[in-house]
Protein backbone atom coordinates (compact mmCIF):
# COMPACT_ATOMS: atom_id res chain seq x y z
CA UNK A 1 0.00 0.00 0.00
CA UNK A 2 3.01 2.33 1.27
CA UNK A 3 4.54 1.37 -1.91
CA UNK A 4 2.10 2.44 -4.25
CA UNK A 5 0.96 5.45 -2.76
CA UNK A 6 4.72 6.43 -2.80
CA UNK A 7 4.57 6.00 -6.50
CA UNK A 8 1.46 8.11 -6.89
CA UNK A 9 3.33 11.02 -5.16
CA UNK A 10 6.50 10.38 -7.07
CA UNK A 11 4.46 10.79 -10.26
CA UNK A 12 2.83 13.81 -8.50
CA UNK A 13 5.83 15.33 -9.09
CA UNK A 14 6.08 16.00 -12.34
CA UNK A 15 2.53 17.53 -12.69
CA UNK A 16 2.05 19.77 -15.12
CA UNK A 17 3.29 22.95 -14.43
CA UNK A 18 -0.04 24.89 -14.30
CA UNK A 19 -1.20 23.50 -11.09
CA UNK A 20 -0.15 25.82 -8.40
CA UNK A 21 1.81 24.31 -5.22
CA UNK A 22 4.12 21.34 -4.38
CA UNK A 23 3.63 17.82 -4.83
CA UNK A 24 3.44 15.27 -1.76
CA UNK A 25 6.56 13.65 -3.36
CA UNK A 26 8.81 17.05 -3.89
CA UNK A 27 8.01 18.35 -0.66
CA UNK A 28 9.07 15.76 1.10
CA UNK A 29 12.17 14.98 -0.74
CA UNK A 30 12.58 19.12 -0.07
CA UNK A 31 12.48 18.43 3.63
CA UNK A 32 14.35 14.79 3.80
CA UNK A 33 11.09 13.05 5.32
CA UNK A 34 8.82 10.21 3.64
CA UNK A 35 5.46 11.02 1.92
CA UNK A 36 3.95 8.86 4.61
CA UNK A 37 5.49 10.76 7.38
CA UNK A 38 3.62 14.21 5.58
CA UNK A 39 0.55 12.53 5.28
CA UNK A 40 0.48 11.47 8.93
CA UNK A 41 1.11 14.34 9.89
CA UNK A 42 -2.08 15.79 8.02
CA UNK A 43 -4.35 12.79 9.51
CA UNK A 44 -2.92 13.20 12.91
CA UNK A 45 -2.35 16.85 13.44
CA UNK A 46 -4.36 18.23 10.41
CA UNK A 47 -1.12 20.35 9.23
CA UNK A 48 -1.63 19.10 5.47
CA UNK A 49 -2.56 20.71 2.40
CA UNK A 50 -5.00 23.23 1.96
CA UNK A 51 -6.47 22.31 -1.51
CA UNK A 52 -6.11 19.61 -3.86
CA UNK A 53 -5.69 19.68 -7.37
CA UNK A 54 -7.79 17.44 -9.88
CA UNK A 55 -8.02 13.87 -8.84
CA UNK A 56 -7.54 14.91 -5.11
CA UNK A 57 -3.66 15.08 -5.57
CA UNK A 58 -2.60 17.10 -2.67
CA UNK A 59 -0.90 20.52 -3.41
CA UNK A 60 0.98 21.89 -1.05
CA UNK A 61 1.09 25.97 -0.84
CA UNK A 62 3.55 28.35 0.39
CA UNK A 63 1.46 28.59 3.66
CA UNK A 64 1.23 24.74 3.95
CA UNK A 65 4.80 24.18 3.74
CA UNK A 66 5.78 26.77 6.13
CA UNK A 67 3.48 25.04 8.77
CA UNK A 68 5.53 21.85 8.09
CA UNK A 69 8.98 23.59 8.26
CA UNK A 70 8.26 24.80 11.49
CA UNK A 71 7.27 21.26 12.61
CA UNK A 72 10.52 20.04 11.49
CA UNK A 73 12.47 22.57 13.51
CA UNK A 74 10.83 21.93 16.71
CA UNK A 75 10.72 18.16 16.45
CA UNK A 76 14.56 18.39 15.90
CA UNK A 77 15.13 20.64 19.05
CA UNK A 78 13.07 17.38 20.64
CA UNK A 79 10.12 18.47 21.16
CA UNK A 80 7.78 15.39 20.95
CA UNK A 81 5.70 15.54 17.53
CA UNK A 82 2.07 16.60 19.08
CA UNK A 83 3.31 19.37 20.90
CA UNK A 84 5.43 20.18 18.02
CA UNK A 85 2.20 20.50 15.37
CA UNK A 86 0.44 22.77 18.02
CA UNK A 87 2.69 25.05 18.15
CA UNK A 88 3.97 25.10 14.20
CA UNK A 89 0.00 25.58 14.08
CA UNK A 90 -0.14 28.27 16.71
CA UNK A 91 2.53 30.17 15.42
CA UNK A 92 1.06 30.15 11.90
CA UNK A 93 -1.97 31.72 12.86
CA UNK A 94 -0.47 34.40 15.05
CA UNK A 95 2.62 35.13 13.04
CA UNK A 96 2.72 33.56 9.48
CA UNK A 97 5.39 36.19 7.86
CA UNK A 98 7.76 35.72 10.06
CA UNK A 99 8.18 32.43 12.34
CA UNK A 100 10.49 32.42 15.48
CA UNK A 101 12.68 29.45 15.51
CA UNK A 102 12.04 27.60 19.42
CA UNK A 103 15.66 26.32 20.70
CA UNK A 104 15.55 23.96 23.62
CA UNK A 105 16.51 25.36 27.09
CA UNK A 106 19.79 25.17 28.13
CA UNK A 107 20.03 22.34 30.61
CA UNK A 108 23.29 21.89 32.61
CA UNK A 109 25.60 19.20 33.20
CA UNK A 110 24.44 17.56 29.59
CA UNK A 111 23.18 13.78 29.62
CA UNK A 112 23.98 11.50 27.40
CA UNK A 113 20.58 11.12 26.39
CA UNK A 114 20.72 15.47 25.42
CA UNK A 115 23.83 15.06 23.41
CA UNK A 116 22.47 12.47 21.42
CA UNK A 117 18.98 14.03 20.89
CA UNK A 118 21.46 17.22 19.68
CA UNK A 119 23.35 15.61 17.68
CA UNK A 120 20.22 13.71 16.29
CA UNK A 121 18.74 16.86 15.60
CA UNK A 122 21.49 18.42 13.78
CA UNK A 123 21.83 15.57 11.88
CA UNK A 124 18.27 15.48 10.61
CA UNK A 125 18.15 19.15 10.10
CA UNK A 126 21.16 18.42 7.17
CA UNK A 127 19.39 15.98 6.00
CA UNK A 128 16.79 18.13 5.24
CA UNK A 129 19.39 20.91 4.03
CA UNK A 130 17.66 23.38 6.82
CA UNK A 131 20.80 25.32 6.76
CA UNK A 132 19.32 27.82 9.39
CA UNK A 133 18.34 25.06 11.76
CA UNK A 134 21.39 23.70 11.78
CA UNK A 135 23.50 26.95 12.12
CA UNK A 136 20.60 27.36 15.18
CA UNK A 137 21.76 24.10 16.86
CA UNK A 138 24.96 24.38 16.66
CA UNK A 139 25.50 27.73 17.86
CA UNK A 140 23.11 26.85 20.87
CA UNK A 141 25.51 23.56 21.41
CA UNK A 142 28.49 25.82 21.75
CA UNK A 143 26.70 28.07 24.21
CA UNK A 144 25.18 25.38 26.36
CA UNK A 145 28.17 23.22 26.52
CA UNK A 146 31.27 25.91 25.51
CA UNK A 147 33.31 24.89 22.61
CA UNK A 148 35.54 22.28 23.85
CA UNK A 149 32.99 20.36 24.94
CA UNK A 150 30.66 21.44 21.90
CA UNK A 151 33.47 19.85 19.70
CA UNK A 152 33.84 16.82 21.86
CA UNK A 153 30.41 15.91 22.62
CA UNK A 154 28.51 17.43 19.41
CA UNK A 155 30.46 18.41 16.82
CA UNK A 156 32.69 15.25 16.17
CA UNK A 157 30.36 12.59 17.35
CA UNK A 158 27.86 13.64 14.36
CA UNK A 159 30.17 14.36 11.50
CA UNK A 160 31.94 11.17 12.48
CA UNK A 161 27.78 9.24 11.94
CA UNK A 162 26.96 11.18 9.27
CA UNK A 163 30.06 10.44 7.54
CA UNK A 164 29.41 6.50 7.97
CA UNK A 165 25.57 6.71 7.24
CA UNK A 166 26.66 8.17 3.59
CA UNK A 167 29.48 5.73 3.21
CA UNK A 168 27.17 3.08 3.65
CA UNK A 169 24.68 4.35 1.15
CA UNK A 170 27.15 4.07 -1.56
CA UNK A 171 28.13 7.71 -1.05
CA UNK A 172 24.88 8.99 -2.09
CA UNK A 173 24.22 12.12 -0.22
CA UNK A 174 27.36 13.93 -0.07
CA UNK A 175 25.97 16.86 -0.46
CA UNK A 176 24.83 16.91 3.24
CA UNK A 177 28.01 16.01 4.78
CA UNK A 178 29.73 19.04 2.76
CA UNK A 179 26.82 21.31 4.09
CA UNK A 180 27.48 19.95 7.80
CA UNK A 181 31.08 20.49 7.64
CA UNK A 182 31.06 24.04 6.44
CA UNK A 183 28.48 25.01 9.12
CA UNK A 184 30.67 23.16 11.52
CA UNK A 185 33.69 25.53 10.15
CA UNK A 186 31.45 28.87 10.45
CA UNK A 187 30.72 27.82 14.01
CA UNK A 188 34.25 27.11 15.01
CA UNK A 189 35.29 30.25 13.34
CA UNK A 190 32.39 32.22 15.05
CA UNK A 191 33.45 31.27 18.66
CA UNK A 192 36.44 32.28 18.53
CA UNK A 193 36.68 34.76 20.28
CA UNK A 194 40.08 36.13 20.72
CA UNK A 195 41.42 37.19 24.18
CA UNK A 196 43.53 40.55 23.70
CA UNK A 197 47.29 39.97 24.80
CA UNK A 198 49.66 42.77 24.96
CA UNK A 199 52.54 39.99 25.15
CA UNK A 200 54.86 39.28 22.14
CA UNK A 201 54.61 36.00 22.29
CA UNK A 202 56.17 33.61 19.44
CA UNK A 203 53.33 32.11 17.40
CA UNK A 204 52.17 28.44 16.95
CA UNK A 205 52.17 27.20 13.71
CA UNK A 206 49.04 24.90 12.75
CA UNK A 207 49.29 22.30 9.25
CA UNK A 208 47.51 19.63 8.09
CA UNK A 209 50.26 17.01 6.53
CA UNK A 210 50.52 17.29 2.76
CA UNK A 211 47.70 15.28 1.08
CA UNK A 212 45.64 15.75 4.66
CA UNK A 213 42.11 17.60 3.51
CA UNK A 214 40.23 17.18 6.83
CA UNK A 215 40.85 20.13 8.50
CA UNK A 216 37.85 20.65 10.87
CA UNK A 217 39.66 19.14 13.96
CA UNK A 218 42.58 21.75 13.32
CA UNK A 219 40.03 24.29 12.79
CA UNK A 220 38.62 23.19 16.48
CA UNK A 221 42.05 23.22 17.72
CA UNK A 222 42.69 26.70 16.28
CA UNK A 223 39.00 28.31 18.23
CA UNK A 224 40.29 26.98 21.62
CA UNK A 225 43.70 28.65 20.93
CA UNK A 226 41.96 31.45 20.27
CA UNK A 227 40.06 31.96 23.47
CA UNK A 228 42.60 31.68 25.60
CA UNK A 229 44.96 34.45 23.63
CA UNK A 230 47.47 31.92 22.17
CA UNK A 231 48.69 33.77 18.99
CA UNK A 232 49.03 31.25 15.95
CA UNK A 233 49.46 30.83 12.34
CA UNK A 234 46.56 28.47 10.89
CA UNK A 235 47.76 27.16 7.16
CA UNK A 236 44.54 24.85 7.03
CA UNK A 237 44.27 21.57 4.78
CA UNK A 238 47.24 19.64 2.92
CA UNK A 239 50.34 21.95 3.62
CA UNK A 240 53.33 21.83 0.67
CA UNK A 241 56.60 19.95 2.70
CA UNK A 242 58.49 23.11 1.55
CA UNK A 243 55.67 25.56 3.09
CA UNK A 244 55.80 24.14 6.21
CA UNK A 245 59.42 24.09 6.64
CA UNK A 246 59.85 27.41 5.16
CA UNK A 247 57.08 28.84 7.50
CA UNK A 248 58.57 27.32 10.71
CA UNK A 249 61.94 28.68 10.07
CA UNK A 250 60.44 32.35 9.28
CA UNK A 251 58.25 32.40 12.56
CA UNK A 252 60.68 30.57 15.09
CA UNK A 253 56.90 29.20 17.16
CA UNK A 254 57.63 27.45 20.12
CA UNK A 255 55.25 24.21 19.13
CA UNK A 256 53.99 23.03 15.49
CA UNK A 257 51.33 21.27 15.30
CA UNK A 258 51.10 18.93 12.56
CA UNK A 259 47.57 16.96 12.00
CA UNK A 260 47.15 13.72 10.14
CA UNK A 261 43.78 11.79 9.93
CA UNK A 262 44.48 9.21 8.03
CA UNK A 263 47.48 6.92 8.50
CA UNK A 264 48.00 6.73 4.42
CA UNK A 265 49.31 10.82 4.85
CA UNK A 266 51.22 10.96 8.02
CA UNK A 267 54.75 11.86 7.71
CA UNK A 268 56.81 10.67 9.94
CA UNK A 269 60.21 12.29 7.44
CA UNK A 270 58.02 15.89 7.76
CA UNK A 271 57.86 15.68 11.75
CA UNK A 272 61.51 14.42 12.42
CA UNK A 273 62.98 17.09 10.52
CA UNK A 274 60.73 19.98 11.97
CA UNK A 275 61.48 18.50 15.09
CA UNK A 276 65.52 18.93 14.22
CA UNK A 277 64.89 22.37 12.67
CA UNK A 278 66.56 25.75 14.43
CA UNK A 279 66.54 28.91 14.06
CA UNK A 280 68.15 31.98 15.34
CA UNK A 281 72.06 33.07 15.60
CA UNK A 282 74.30 30.91 17.37
CA UNK A 283 74.30 30.90 21.44
CA UNK A 284 70.55 31.78 20.82
CA UNK A 285 69.33 29.16 18.35
CA UNK A 286 65.82 27.67 19.41
CA UNK A 287 63.66 24.63 18.05
CA UNK A 288 60.22 24.17 18.02
CA UNK A 289 58.20 21.39 20.44
CA UNK A 290 56.51 18.84 17.79
CA UNK A 291 53.02 18.14 18.23
CA UNK A 292 51.38 15.59 16.23
CA UNK A 293 47.83 15.39 16.56
CA UNK A 294 44.79 13.05 14.86
CA UNK A 295 44.12 9.55 14.21
CA UNK A 296 46.92 9.06 11.39
CA UNK A 297 50.00 9.26 14.26
CA UNK A 298 48.76 6.47 16.27
CA UNK A 299 51.35 4.03 16.97
CA UNK A 300 53.58 6.04 14.97
CA UNK A 301 56.01 8.66 16.99
CA UNK A 302 59.19 11.12 16.94
CA UNK A 303 61.33 11.13 19.76
CA UNK A 304 59.79 13.93 22.32
CA UNK A 305 56.96 15.23 20.52
CA UNK A 306 53.62 15.69 22.04
CA UNK A 307 50.48 13.06 21.43
CA UNK A 308 47.28 14.65 22.82
CA UNK A 309 44.56 12.32 22.47
CA UNK A 310 41.81 14.86 22.61
CA UNK A 311 41.13 18.54 21.98
CA UNK A 312 40.93 19.12 25.91
CA UNK A 313 44.66 17.50 26.11
CA UNK A 314 46.08 19.50 23.34
CA UNK A 315 44.94 22.79 24.51
CA UNK A 316 47.16 22.08 28.05
CA UNK A 317 49.94 20.40 26.60
CA UNK A 318 50.23 23.79 24.37
CA UNK A 319 49.71 25.36 27.85
CA UNK A 320 52.88 24.54 29.04
CA UNK A 321 54.35 26.18 26.30
CA UNK A 322 52.75 29.33 26.62
CA UNK A 323 52.65 30.21 30.46
CA UNK A 324 51.97 33.75 29.70
CA UNK A 325 48.53 32.92 28.56
CA UNK A 326 45.34 32.58 30.88
CA UNK A 327 44.67 28.40 31.85
CA UNK A 328 42.40 26.35 30.08
CA UNK A 329 39.08 26.01 31.15
CA UNK A 330 37.82 23.08 32.37
CA UNK A 331 35.50 21.24 30.13
CA UNK A 332 31.83 20.98 31.19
Amino acid sequence: MDEGRHAHDVAESHAAPQETGVTTGALARRLGVSPTTLRSWDRRYGLGPAQRSAGHHRRWTAQDIAAVEEMCRLTTTGLPPAEAARLAGKRLATQPAELPLQRPAPAAPATQATLERQCRGISRAATRMDTPTVQNLLADAVAQHGLVSAWQDVMAPVLHAVGRKWEEAGDRYVEVEHLLSWHVSRTLHRAAAPVESTLALPPLVLACVPAEQHVLALEALSAGLSQLGVPQRMFGAAVPVEAVSAAVRRIGPRVVVLWAQARSTASLPLARHLAETHWGVRGARGKPAVMLAGPGWAGRGVRGALHPATLPQALRQIERHYPEVSRVPAPS
